[in-house]
């Protein structure tokens, strides 16, 4: 389509485009969020959708939509520690200037007295006829891969927006931008003396779009006329309103085969052709990232192409695990049915050179050490709710101090006989080929197997908390602590209680990890950047998971934060 473009000439010294500048604040805010349930008839309502969903291309790889209000942004900076806000202004400073300072802006002057609620920015996919964006500095590395980015705001005073644009550019009245009588949206490309520039268009009367190119604009407008947006993209109007949020802090999206066939392009990053054919498999995935009095929380689901043979089995039996674990428990686990997740985890890792563990070598290992066949001897009767913990060690209790923690398995099997069965070959292998001593014993009035190393020390027991729930302790003797079963459980304590959502019930799978606690105790080697400073703001972390139907899992997660005020005393 041909659409009218005018050139206004800014007398500024050369700058980086403004959207441009733009794309690792996105990138940023995408990979920090790196969500409630109401099912919607019909058209979704547009409060519902992520901000501009109605105009951002269908194909679009990533949007991120992060709020205008003040007071959400004053509630961030309640949280962390005193370096982390020293880091959050440097990183904030950085990017409002290239974003309004260096083109002559301030967001208080030029955009808050018009903007909506919040803003938008989303990654197109690229297009052969656009050109690649010129890279934001000379020092970021290898940009040729950027792909093209538009920045969304929505409008909520259309006059006062106009007014401003005008002033700000020194349009004539009768050039503002706006909306042309014969049904074309002018296109606004504005040129720096320098030659780099931006383009802007208002469409619908409701949005400002920006680019650092008028091509990437064209692509908005077309996606809006032509009614190819987000909102007719596979799933995500059926999907996103389930996290919908009145008052989010960001709302992302990611359109993952289209994001996995980019990275699979790209020369230094490429993609194993196995792992691309598992996230076809896969559509999207959404979130909404609020603000709680104590912590972050995110909502999020994620849901399949329609066209995959994939489907998820509904089966959402999670959730009483944390019942039966002692209080004081720093780490759980849990899931709704460990046979199957074996299941989904070997055809997703098939040949996945990325997968974490290669269910091949892990069978082969476990026959190679106890002679038992995974699938056969074991899993074969783990069809039931199942969880590991990590469960410290109380020495003033008089217990043996030569473990610190203890790892404890609990799983509801569905057939005992056949779990017995394996108990006692377990027994006779640890006894035969590692010279365990295996002796019976009692605790709370159940009877319990403990294997006592060569050295005397013991570490491991295994009983059933009940008729139907068997139980392996490895490392510190926690036993007594889990027999007998006590109202006085991590279930019922103010961390979990505060920490673990609990909306979605029934449940597929909880995780509860004290941070505050277990990494003093436990410390972690370096695995990313500024681990101690994120570590050192965290105090618990908390997600529940639920399959909704047979296409879609929905995900909510809490993340308990210290406050500045709590870090400086």
């Amino acid at each position: 389509m041909t659409v009218p473009v005018e050139s206004v000439t800014m007398q500024k010294k050369k700058k980086p485009s403004v959207v441009l500048t733009l794309s690792a604040t996105g990138l940023l805010i995408g990979a920090g969020v790196a969500t409630y349930f109401f099912l919607t008839q019909g058209k979704p309502l547009a409060r519902d959708l992520l901000t501009g969903a109605h105009i951002i291309p269908e194909d679009a790889l990533l949007a991120v939509s992060v709020s205008t209000n003040p007071s959400q942004w004053d509630k961030l900076r309640e949280f962390g520690t005193k370096e982390i806000q020293v880091e959050l202004d440097k990183n904030l400073a950085t990017w409002r200037n290239r974003l309004l300072t260096s083109h002559g802006y301030d967001f208080h002057r030029d955009i808050q007295p018009w903007v909506g609620q919040s803003i938008t920015f989303a990654i197109l996919a690229p297009q052969s006829n656009v050109p690649p964006p010129q890279p934001v500095s000379t020092n970021s590395g290898d940009n040729s891969q950027q792909q093209p980015l538009v920045m969304i705001l929505p409008i909520k005073n259309l006059a006062k927006a106009q007014q401003i644009w005008t002033q700000k550019f020194k349009l004539p009245a009768n050039k503002s931008i706006s909306q042309g009588a014969d049904g074309e949206i002018p296109i606004q490309e504005i040129k720096s003396q320098s030659g780099s520039k931006f383009s802007t268009a208002i469409i619908d009367g409701r949005f400002l779009a920006i680019a650092d190119n008028s091509l990437v604009i064209e692509q908005v407008i077309d996606a809006y006329k032509t009614r190819t947006s987000l909102v007719q993209s596979q799933g995500f109007a059926k999907n996103f309103p389930k996290i919908a949020n009145s008052r989010p802090f960001a709302q992302f999206y990611v359109n993952v085969p289209a994001s996995a066939q980019i990275a699979a392009a790209a020369p230094n990053r490429r993609l194993p052709a196995q792992v691309l054919a598992q996230l076809q498999n896969n559509q999207g995935l959404a979130g909404t990232v609020s603000w709680k009095s104590s912590g972050i929380s995110l909502q999020g689901i994620s849901w399949l192409n329609p066209n995959s043979k994939r489907q998820l089995v509904v089966e959402n039996q999670g959730g009483k695990m944390a019942k039966l674990l002692p209080p004081e428990t720093l780490m759980m686990l849990s899931g709704s049915n460990l046979r199957r997740l074996w299941k989904d985890y070997v055809s997703t890792s098939k040949g996945n050179p990325l997968s974490p563990v290669s269910p091949e070598q892990m069978k082969k290992s476990i026959k190679k050490y106890t002679s038992f066949d995974l699938e056969r001897d074991l899993l074969s009767w783990m069809q039931g709710e199942f969880s590991v913990s990590v469960v410290p060690n109380l020495p003033q209790t008089g217990s043996n101090e030569d473990f610190r923690a203890a790892l404890l398995f609990m799983v509801r099997t569905s057939d005992r006989q056949k779990a017995e069965t394996f108990f006692t070959k377990l027994d006779e292998t640890m006894k035969a080929e590692y010279q365990f001593q295996i002796q019976q014993g009692n605790v709370g009035n159940k009877p319990v197997v403990n294997w006592i190393a060569p050295f005397g020390t013991l570490t491991g027991t295994h009983g059933w908390l009940d008729d139907n729930i068997s139980f392996l302790v490895l490392g510190a003797p926690i036993t007594n602590r889990i027999l007998p079963q006590s109202q006085n459980s991590l279930a019922s304590s103010q961390s979990f209680q505060n920490t673990v959502p609990s909306q979605l019930n029934p449940s597929n799978g909880q995780l509860f990890l004290d941070v505050e606690r277990g990494m003093k105790n436990f410390p972690l080697p370096n695995l990313f950047p500024n681990q101690n400073m994120i570590v050192g703001a965290t105090r618990s972390i908390g997600v529940t998971s639920a399959i909704t139907d047979s296409r879609s899992m929905r995900y909510d997660i809490f993340v308990e934060l210290r406050k500045v005020k709590e870090s400086e005393k």
